[in-house]
């Protein structure tokens, strides 16, 4: 089967039996019809250094492009040291938390960006590579508690950036 195809019972599978992300997705992350355009991918494959990575995802999200650097970021926490990972995981989790928002989903977007918090906030202390912990962990409780006052489409843009020091 080629990349794109679908494996048995319609899902595309690489030769480990393991479920790929091949299917084209809009702007915010959702399914297309296989035929359809889509917008521009992440590579699965992505490895950047910390910096780059930051770099990357405040760019997309900076664009509004939230699943983007949700994609960027989940890269991240796959290839970060043990040490790092809820770090990268409570990054891309916020990331998602902003996807929902955007797709209007109220409930999703509170629960991943209080979740995403969560894991950041044990960082505020000794944040790694200039990130700026405590003030994402803020951003993203403020916000998960304006969409739950006043819905989705309070959300606005995550208005602290990711570092504060500069990659």
């Amino acid at each position: 089967m080629s990349r794109g195809d679908p494996g048995p019972g319609g899902r595309d599978r690489d030769p480990a039996g393991r479920a790929r992300n091949a299917r084209p997705r809009d702007a915010l992350g959702r399914p297309l019809p296989r035929d359809a355009a889509g917008a521009e991918r992440i590579p699965d494959d992505l490895v950047l250094p910390p910096a780059q990575a930051l770099r990357l995802a405040q760019e997309l999200l900076d664009s509004e492009r939230p699943f983007h650097a949700h994609e960027v970021l989940e890269a991240s926490w796959k290839s970060a040291p043990a040490a790092e990972r809820d770090l990268w995981q409570g990054l891309a989790q916020i990331a998602v938390g902003l996807t929902h928002a955007r797709r209007g989903n109220a409930r999703g977007a509170a629960a991943l960006l209080r979740r995403g918090a969560d894991r950041v906030a044990g960082y505020a202390g000794s944040p790694p590579h200039g990130i700026d912990a405590a003030g994402i962990c803020r951003a993203a409780r403020e916000m998960a508690a304006r969409i739950d006052r006043d819905g989705a489409g309070a959300a606005g843009a995550l208005t602290t950036r990711l570092v504060t020091t500069g990659p």
